[in-house]
């Protein structure tokens, strides 16, 4: 639940990095979830910053730039196609989870696609119903300058067999969120998160996606934020 993960870690470091973590948030978990009952989760507000998405292998599916609006509940990320192990091939999109719609932005042609959102669930706010974990000091508990309090949450998600951790500072910016099934697992790493929307364009739908139909769902699929990643 790192939230600092560089994307051009090797990958034996990673692998290494989720085992003690995913050891420490669950003695933690352990030790302390049945003396935190008061605590009740926080809503993340409007931000601006960098997300990196990487796999318990040290695969990195993504890196790219998002904006989240909480109160429309509107999020764009738009991944960097010139970073080396970014394997997202320009993935542009555009959710509003309100509406349980996403588009699929494709600015060099000009071009999208309208698609169901199955699961609103995404990495940048907390549920109602998440569970307090723990509290936590990253870094130096001793300097001031050189530590990062968090508070843990988690929940598994409703109709789903997906689970998630989320590590949120005090001011509930979230800097980390652990998603995982029996099969799958990703890390959603945040940094240079500026509390405000820098640019309030970037959740308008472009003019040539207007009038867009809403593509057919093939069975079995499921959308979602996360599911894009994989």
């Amino acid at each position: 639940m790192c939230s600092w993960f560089p994307a051009y870690c090797h990958r034996c470091l990673i692998r290494k990095m989720f085992v003690v973590l995913l050891v420490l948030a669950c003695l933690t978990a352990i030790s302390s979830a049945d003396h935190h009952h008061h605590h009740q989760p926080c809503h993340s507000p409007n931000m601006t910053g960098l997300m990196n998405v990487i796999t318990t292998k040290g695969e990195t599916r993504a890196v790219g730039a998002f904006t989240y609006d909480s109160v429309g509940e509107k999020l764009r990320f738009t991944s960097n196609e010139s970073h080396p192990t970014d394997s997202s091939r320009g993935l542009d999109l555009l959710m509003f989870f309100k509406e349980d719609i996403f588009y699929e932005i494709d600015g060099k042609t000009q071009s999208c696609t309208k698609n169901k959102l199955h699961i609103s669930w995404h990495p940048l706010d907390i549920p109602n119903d998440a569970k307090f974990y723990t509290a936590m000091t990253m870094g130096s508990s001793s300097v001031e300058d050189e530590r990062l309090k968090i508070n843990v949450w988690g929940g598994d998600l409703p109709n789903t067999k997906a689970s998630y951790w989320t590590s949120a500072t005090m001011g509930c910016l979230p800097v980390s969120t652990f998603y995982f099934t029996d099969t799958t697992s990703f890390l959603f790493g945040l940094t240079d998160i500026e509390p405000e929307v820098k640019d309030p364009d970037l959740l308008t739908l472009p003019s040539f996606c207007h009038g867009k139909s809403v593509e057919d769902t093939p069975e079995g699929t499921v959308n979602s934020f996360v599911n894009e990643f994989m």
